[in-house]
Formats: structure tokens, sequence, C-alpha cells
């Protein structure tokens, strides 16, 4: 078992996981909360392989909860591993009757290259079943299969929805505006995709997409990889700058 730091006890948890967790005998429950806090921890330090090994050990000490299956999903899903995640979830919408991880599921047909049984699964759900963010996550979904099916006139009708217009802070509004955008500059419509792209970056703080080099890149401009670097780590150089080169788009 991976070590857990000393300093997660286990308490961090929310309330729904603590209360499913309450099923398992007082240790066995508490060490499982310790390795889901440790899974989520990882995660957020963009460690996914740490992540999955403390969400594989969870799930080899409690596998009947749906919790621990959940982590373990969204820790595959994080590392590219679309099989693990989508047997995972499917156990957790199996076990629970909750559609929301459907989109996320979807997403694994697609990197599964399933574009056509994402649609599928997306459509056996009514929209109204899902949360507002699970909504615009399947449309966001529906829209990259139909690209992958060659149909970017089909992705542009399912993302054009009022949401794109939204005032709210959601993490889905970035995504959102950046796939509509990025279909536009697929369809060679530059100059809107150019203003959803400045729209997507507005709501994107925390850099979530990469609205804002994709907007360098539509003006030209490519900056090498030692950009950002201290000075004291670059070799002697003449330059006043550093280089600057025309690049194509993506």
């Amino acid at each position: 078992m991976p070590r857990i730091p000393d300093d997660i006890t286990g308490k961090e948890i929310d309330r729904r996981v603590a209360a499913e967790l309450r099923t398992l005998p007082e240790e066995l429950g508490l060490t499982v909360a310790r390795l889901l806090v440790a899974a989520s921890r990882a995660l957020d330090a963009d460690d996914v392989d740490l992540a999955l090994a403390y969400a594989n050990e969870a799930k080899r000490l409690a596998g009947r909860v749906s919790v621990v299956r959940e982590a373990l999903g969204i820790a595959a899903y994080s590392a590219g591993d679309f099989a693990t995640a989508l047997a995972e979830l499917r156990a957790v919408r199996r076990m629970t009757g909750d559609q929301d991880y459907v989109p996320v599921m979807a997403d694994c047909e697609r990197g599964l290259g399933r574009p056509r049984k994402a649609l599928e699964l997306l459509d056996s759900v009514p929209e109204g079943d899902l949360s507002d963010a699970s909504r615009v996550e399947a449309r966001i979904v529906a829209a990259g299969a139909r690209r992958d099916l060659g149909q970017p006139e089909a992705a542009l009708l399912l993302l054009q929805v009022p949401a794109l217009s939204s005032r709210r802070t959601e993490d889905w509004l970035p995504r959102l505006r950046y796939a509509y955008a990025d279909t536009l500059a697929e369809l060679g419509r530059g100059d809107e995709a150019r203003t959803w792209f400045e729209r997507a970056a507005q709501a994107d703080p925390e850099g979530i997409t990469d609205a804002e080099e994709r907007l360098a890149e539509m003006d030209g401009i490519v900056f090498d990889e030692a950009w950002g670097e201290d000075e004291e780590d670059q070799p002697p150089t003449d330059a006043a700058s550093p280089d600057v080169e025309p690049g194509p788009s993506a």
C-alpha cells in the first residue's frame, strides 16, 4: 500500500462520502477515508499515478462502496486509462442510479475510439435527468464526438446554448466557450473563433484551457520552450530577447 501522509486524518472527506463509509467497520472506514483524501490530493498535484495507487488500494479494501469506485474512475480518467474509468463509472451508475457521470463515461468511449457509442450513451439519458453542470458536459462531449465523426457543423449546433453567455463562474464555462471557439476555428471562421477564445480566456483565470496560447498562435506567435526559465539557467547569448517566430495554428 502506498504510504499515506501523516497529516491526512480522513476527516477531510465531505458528508456524502463519510455517510457511505460508515457502512464499513470503523477502523477500515478510516483507512479508506484517508486513502480517498490522499488520492484527491495527488490528483490536485497532477500526480495521477500516485492517485491511481491510492484509489486502487481503496478499491481492494472496499470495492463495494460506490464512492470508492467513483474515486478510482476519476483517477483512471485523469490518467487516460479510459477502459478502467469506464468500467468503474459504469459500476457507480449501477450501484447508485446517478446519471451525472454519463458525460464522462461518454468521453471515455471517445477516448477508446468509439464516438458513435459515446453519442448513443448520451442519447440514452434525458438532459432533464442531469445536473446543470452535467448537461453542459454532455453537450461538450457530444460535440467532440460529432467532430470525431467529421461533422463540425453538427458539433457547433450542439454548443450553441444560452450557457455560452453565462455570467456564472463554473468550471464548465471556459471549457464550453473553448470548445465552441475550437469548432469555429475548424470551420475556418477565424474572427468568430478569436472572439470566443478571448471569452474563454476571460472566464479561465485558473488556466483550465489553453485559450491564451491559442490566441497567441492565431497571432502567429510561438514562444520557445526556454521562455520563462530563470536567466541563470540559460546558456550565454547575444540576443536581447527570447526567440519569437511565426508558427502554424493548431
